[in-house]
């Protein structure tokens, strides 16, 4: 029966019913006074209710049965730092750091106390402890995201000198980038980026760099980045959708349409393609196609505002007042519910009630005045209400602001009203610059490959039981692995390794960690990661490649994705028994 109301209870949190969830945990502990778990989750509902009492009873209830229960002590150091006693907080988070030094979650509170503290200088030490420990820590995620001067910039000095000190690491120059995107100060974001993928060229890296180089324009260099990411893994959906955003803005909408097929094709639910082919559609005069694909993707995804107000606009430009009305007041409806405005400013100026969409959308700009699109989007609300001076304005301001879609701007009729003006095509040649003035992407050897884009090699394989071998040198030493496209990694047996370490061919520093690998059959093997300063494959060079180790003394040695990814499109010849790639 306690089992039961503990289930109950659960049921209950989840369902936001706090003091029905409260009522089962009590009558489970009524049972059995001793359900540790029980009492976790009670005190974390009091917490969460300002019940700072009653939560200290239960974490001191936790204590009492489990001394070294590392929950009570965070938990007792939460009560504290909602109560402003700071030293006591430190105080627990410096218990369970003795208890377990591991544990990210005693450093990232302990962080977040001496921020309130505003010591500035003993938080930053212990959030960049917090994500040694753990980079998936979201506690010190939510920390680093949040953070202001002068927190930031001593985290940011903090962290480079964390990069110089572990070269072969590439999470920290990433946090770094990630941390200079934030700020949309794309051109260091974009070096850091560059700094990552030397280090490890992981897909997700890839995408973070075209991000970047989208945002200041560069849409064919963030092409270039996505096709890099997807060679690795071409099951990413969401970077494909990126893919057909980037053709779109790079003005190549056909290329937009034909990706997004494709990712349809994939995953059938993905609402967000829908929405995007729909209003693609919307922008080129397919208007009953692209009311079609914005429907499915409000089935799909009922609160989607964006489509709503492009089915909208697609109604409208049918002459179907009477629908766009019903989606216009929908998207109204649904967005002062939640009180986050995307699209309503959108549709009360359709509706007529110009003063109110104007309210909106000044405070959409009030909320990050360093939001281009914010400014952009006011250009376009006073386009539609016929206001030339005003939308002329706002895009300027956009445009100061970094906006650089141009090739939508050339496809949006909501600035039709301005773009014949003299002051729009002046902005247009100041700001719209040529793509080899932007931050430049195109030098291959940052991807560790010697081979000029589109070369072709060819490497020969032997083939037996049932697996394609192929030579390969790792830093200089010649080896045979198996041309394993399922595997992530190079992959290499403790065996090969020791030979390597005693005889010069990898040194101490560069083992860079532990983790896990998947081969293609599924299996999962716990292993060492190292980097391999050269690979050489055919007639391609590849630096800064990451393997693993694995500790079975019989593994084979296999040819991953870290180098095939690299590489470019991948061909097996069994006739000719030879592997093509082009790169």
């Amino acid at each position: 029966m306690a089992f039961a109301h503990g289930i109950r209870g659960d049921i209950y949190s989840n369902l936001g019913d706090t003091a029905k969830a409260i009522k089962d945990f009590s009558e489970g502990i009524r049972m059995t006074p001793e359900a540790i778990n029980l009492y976790e989750k009670r005190a974390k509902l009091y917490y969460m209710q300002g019940n700072d009492e009653l939560a200290e009873a239960d974490y001191r209830r936790i204590m009492a049965l489990d001394p070294g229960n590392l929950i009570s002590y965070i938990g007792l150091g939460l009560v504290a730092i909602e109560q402003q006693r700071w030293e006591d907080a430190i105080k627990q988070f410096d218990y369970v750091e003795k208890l377990d030094t591991d544990y990210s979650l005693a450093y990232s509170f302990k962080a977040e106390t001496y921020f309130r503290m505003e010591k500035w200088d003993e938080g930053t030490d212990d959030l960049i402890r917090a994500l040694d420990y753990n980079r998936w820590d979201e506690k010190a995620g939510d920390l680093v995201t949040e953070l202001e001067e002068p927190a930031r910039t001593m985290f940011i000095t903090k962290l480079k000198l964390k990069s110089a000190k572990t070269p072969n690491e590439a999470y920290w120059p990433n946090l770094l980038a990630l941390m200079y995107a934030q700020k949309n100060e794309f051109d260091i974001a974009i070096d850091f980026f560059k700094q990552a993928i030397e280090i490890d060229a992981d897909p997700n890296l890839y995408a973070g760099l075209a991000y970047c180089y989208a945002s200041v324009g560069n849409y064919r260099g963030a092409i270039k980045e996505i096709d890099l990411a997807l060679n690795m893994d071409s099951t990413m959906t969401d970077i494909r959708v990126d893919r057909a955003r980037f053709y779109y803005e790079a003005g190549d909408i056909e290329k937009a349409f034909t990706e997004l097929d494709e990712v349809i094709k994939v995953c059938p639910d993905d609402y967000e393609s829908y929405y995007l082919r729909g209003w693609y559609k919307e922008i080129v005069g397919d208007l009953e196609g692209a009311v079609e694909d914005l429907s499915m993707c409000l089935v799909i995804n009922p609160n989607y505002t964006f489509s709503l107000l492009s089915r909208a606009d697609a109604y409208m430009k049918q002459g179907k007042k009477e629908l766009a009305e019903t989606d216009f007041k929908a998207i109204i409806d649904k967005e002062e519910k939640n009180g986050d405005y995307d699209c309503a400013h959108y549709a009360y100026q359709a509706l007529g009630f110009d003063d109110k969409s104007i309210e909106i959308m000044e405070q959409i700009i009030k909320e990050d005045t360093t939001e281009a699109g914010a400014y952009y989007d006011a250009a376009c609300l006073y386009g539609r209400m016929g206001n030339k001076e005003k939308s002329l304005e706002y895009v300027t301001k956009a445009l100061e602001k970094g906006f650089r879609r141009f090739a939508h701007m050339t496809m949006d009729d909501d600035i039709d009203l301005i773009r014949d003006t003299d002051e729009y095509k002046e902005l247009i040649r100041k700001y719209d610059i040529p793509n080899d003035s932007l931050p430049d992407n195109g030098d291959e050897s940052r991807n560790g490959v010697a081979d000029g884009e589109g070369a072709i090699s060819e490497i020969p394989f032997t083939k037996g039981s049932g697996v394609c071998t192929v030579k390969c040198e790792i830093n200089g030493l010649p080896l045979h692995f198996v041309f394993d496209t399922g595997a992530s990694t190079v992959t290499l047996s403790m065996v090969e390794a020791t030979f390597m370490m005693k005889n010069g061919y990898l040194k101490e520093s560069d083992v860079v960690g532990s983790g896990r690998f998947m081969d293609a059959n599924g299996n999962v093997s716990v292993g060492t990661i190292i980097n391999l300063k050269k690979v050489t494959f055919g007639d391609s060079e590849l630096t800064n490649v990451r393997a693993s180790v694995v500790r079975n003394q019989k593994a084979p040695l296999l040819l991953g994705q870290s180098v095939l990814g690299r590489l470019g499109k991948i061909e097996i010849d069994n006739q000719r028994r030879v592997i093509r790639i082009t790169h």
